[in-house]
């Protein structure tokens, strides 16, 4: 018997993403996802790693780690830890977002 996973949109929030000066096909997909607002930071400019827009409405950041230095990673993860942000961590492709989103509980798997 073959079982089917359907995801289920649960995403009806504002998103961070740090890094990355594109953020090609991650951008369609989390609007596909629910996400109503998204941010994007590239992180380069002083300004991006001065005022890094994280609020308590924000519902979760992620940080695209192939595209971040230490530094920024490091104020982004004080930033939202000290407003009870969650924070996720992945690589700037698809897969590794999609993966660490369904980890981190953001959208749930419902068995067909």
């Amino acid at each position: 018997m073959k079982m089917i996973i359907k995801y289920i949109k649960v995403i009806t929030m504002s998103v961070i993403v740090v890094g990355g000066d594109h953020l090609g096909s991650i951008e369609k997909k989390l609007y596909e996802l629910g996400a109503k607002e998204l941010i994007h930071v590239s992180g380069r400019k002083k300004l991006d790693r001065k005022k890094l827009p994280i609020s308590q409405r924000t519902s979760f950041v992620l940080v695209l780690t192939d595209y971040v230095n230490h530094d920024i990673a490091a104020r982004v993860k004080e930033r939202a830890k000290t407003l009870h942000v969650p924070l996720i961590f992945a690589k700037r492709s698809w897969s590794s977002v999609e993966q660490k989103i369904k980890a981190g509980g953001f959208v749930k798997a419902e068995l067909c």
